[in-house]
């Protein structure tokens, strides 16, 4: 079983994400547009679990599955969809994991999102904050069903998403 925990921020996640966007750039070439780094491990000085989040923006998603066998000589396993439509993600690690990849075709509405709420949580310090507590409370409180750790996070991510997407107007 998974166990949630909500780390103090580790000034070593920025280089263990350019190993991985470099270990990803090699390994899928051309069909790899841009990788970017995303979620609380993306935020300076954010409590997360500690799993670096990844977003891969890629020509096309079912040219990316061509591309599982070679993901999996990477450690990962993949997903497919796993709940969101037109996305293919990839877990490194099962109950101890350490990466997981969010792929969407270049152009994808879920990629403005995350980058989004990535970039306002790093120019709203106090937001961060609030979402650092919002964050230990759902550990604390989920009994590491990561279901129940989402959903206890889901109405400050919406809110302040709408925010983020806002500001970009």
């Amino acid at each position: 079983m998974r166990t949630i925990a909500v780390m103090p921020y580790d000034e070593k996640w920025p280089e263990a994400f350019k190993v991985e966007r470099l270990l990803l750039q090699t390994f899928l070439g051309g069909v790899a547009k841009n990788v970017h780094h995303i979620g609380s491990t993306s935020v300076p000085g954010l409590p997360a679990k500690p799993v670096i989040d990844i977003l891969l923006e890629v020509s096309d998603v079912t040219e990316l599955d061509k591309y599982n066998a070679i993901m999996v000589r990477a450690g990962y396993v993949a997903r497919g969809e796993n709940g969101i439509p037109g996305r293919r993600y990839f877990i490194k690690g099962s109950d101890v994991r350490s990466h997981q990849v969010h792929a969407f075709t270049v152009g994808n509405k879920e990629i403005l999102r995350h980058l989004a709420f990535r970039d306002y949580l790093r120019k709203n310090r106090d937001i961060a904050l609030d979402y650092a507590e919002i964050k230990r409370t759902a550990a604390f409180f989920c009994k590491n069903d990561v279901h129940r750790y989402s959903a206890l996070k889901a109405n400050f991510i919406e809110h302040h998403l709408q925010l983020a997407l806002i500001d970009l107007k």
